[in-house]
């Protein structure tokens, strides 16, 4: 294979990792062409500095890094805006994307003829059970919620043609969700199965939290039906207070029954104030991406280059 492709590597306080999977990809893809782009999502550590010094032995190897941490849907945007190649690849900086699928991938998109060429994962080895629970209730919940719809266990781990870059890149949203952008634009895709293998050096830098407002973010992008489950939700309790009233005033004026005491009155406000504060919580989700989409704020500073 001669094909030219470029390779998106976004890092995050990896330094013990850029080495190791430029090694790797050396090693794996001698037969193929190919130019890496590091970008540095504001590392804390010496991350750019290990990009650099492989960008002044290696003429392949261009990075960038950002003025602070702007996130790993910023830095594949930035990646994607610096490659200039037909083909391109985007995979973390960790070693759980084995380089040596790339070889298969690039078969999908030249010899298939498939856009896009993305990696299922089948087993996730070294994650926690809990972890691995969340996330396939995730995409359940999001596939049912969305009309877009995202193969559970699908990766950002993927090739696509430049084309399907630059449909990626005429999405100018400011809150974005890879995994569901790439399925919204369309075009064929290959699903290849792959295990998911645990981080060879450091710690990975997605906590709980973290990965919970990333499913929000993947719900609220692709999805308005929360705001439909609040509408609906919020009539029918309102239908049965008003029902429940009838039958208050029905018990006390014509039956001449004793009203209820405060225990099942306090109650059924704290449940209403419950639901309100949850309906107007979704609202609010909607509403801060429109405020920041207003806003037109960059997605990213580059204070760095290296390579060419």
């Amino acid at each position: 294979m001669s094909e030219i492709l470029s390779i998106v590597i976004p890092a995050y306080n990896e330094e013990n990792n850029i080495n190791l999977i430029y090694q790797e990809l050396k090693k794996e893809l001698k037969e193929i062409e190919f130019k890496i782009i590091f970008v540095d999502d504001g590392s804390k550590d010496c991350t750019y500095d290990k990009i650099q010094e492989l960008a002044e032995k290696d003429n392949n190897i261009f990075g960038i890094s950002f003025s602070r941490n702007f996130g790993k849907e910023a830095a594949i945007l930035a990646g994607l805006k610096e490659s200039k190649t037909e083909l391109v690849v985007v995979m973390d900086s960790d070693l759980q994307h084995p380089p040596e699928v790339i070889h298969e991938m690039v078969k999908g998109v030249v010899e298939e003829g498939y856009d896009i060429v993305t990696t299922k994962r089948i087993s996730r080895k070294g994650d926690p059970y809990f972890k691995s629970f969340m996330s396939k209730k995730f995409y359940k919940l999001i596939n049912r919620l969305s009309d877009t719809k995202i193969v559970d266990g699908a990766q950002d781990f993927r090739i696509m043609t430049r084309q399907v870059v630059n449909s990626v890149l005429e999405l100018d949203e400011y809150h974005r969700f890879s995994k569901g952008i790439f399925s919204w634009v369309g075009y064929d895709v290959k699903y290849i199965e792959v295990d998911s293998y645990k981080r060879i050096e450091g710690k990975s830098s997605w906590s709980f939290w973290s990965l919970s407002k990333y499913a929000i973010e993947g719900v609220v992008s692709f999805s308005t039906r929360p705001l439909r489950f609040a509408t609906v939700f919020g009539s029918i309790v309102s239908v049965l207070s008003f029902l429940y009233l009838i039958q208050v005033i029905i018990e006390v004026l014509i039956l001449g029954k004793i009203a209820p005491g405060y225990a099942s009155t306090i109650a059924v406000v704290l449940f209403l104030g419950g639901i309100q504060l949850l309906a107007l919580g979704i609202i609010g989700e909607y509403i801060s991406r429109t405020y920041m989409q207003v806003k037109k704020r960059p997605h990213y500073f580059i204070k760095k280059r290296c390579g060419k």
